[in-house]
């Protein structure tokens, strides 16, 4: 009786560094998936004249830009949401509805609070995935990389 109490115990323990595993793995998708949000939205922004740079109006723009007639990819595709697992995303827009950024709409709390790249700098002692906003704003370096001149 004492040792399947124990191994009882052994197991619950090994789950929950199993949970805590595949949460950590998440968050690390979540990261990546999410600049590559970033990067795309920076290419949709930046390949147009000085005077007229805008904002995508939908997601699918960055798969395939309208604005020219030969395909211009700045996005292989839409990422599902790896904390959420479907494809839907928050959006930040800005006053013309144009998407400046992209977030996980989980509500769970993040393991990682700390140590990020300096592109994701913001996203230290977040409470929630859906804090982690993943947006692009001219003149700010959204890699962490040195900007070349």
């Amino acid at each position: 009786m004492a040792s399947i109490f124990v191994l009882g115990i052994a197991l619950a323990a090994a789950g929950e560094v199993w949970h805590l595993a595949v949460k950590r793995e998440k968050e690390q998708e979540l990261l990546f998936v999410g600049n590559q949000f970033r990067q795309a939205i920076k290419g949709y922004y930046e390949h147009t004249p000085p005077q007229a740079q805008r904002y995508p109006a939908r997601l699918e723009d960055l798969l395939k830009d309208p604005r020219y007639p030969l395909v211009q990819r700045y996005l292989r595709k839409i990422y599902a949401d790896p904390v959420q697992g479907g494809a839907e995303w928050g959006l930040v827009k800005g006053a013309g509805g144009e998407i400046m950024g992209v977030h996980s709409l989980s509500k769970d709390e993040p393991v990682k609070k700390g140590n990020f790249s300096s592109a994701d700098r913001s996203f230290e002692n977040k409470m929630t995935y859906s804090d982690w906003v993943f947006m692009y704003i001219p003149g700010q370096n959204p890699t962490g990389l040195p900007q070349r001149r």
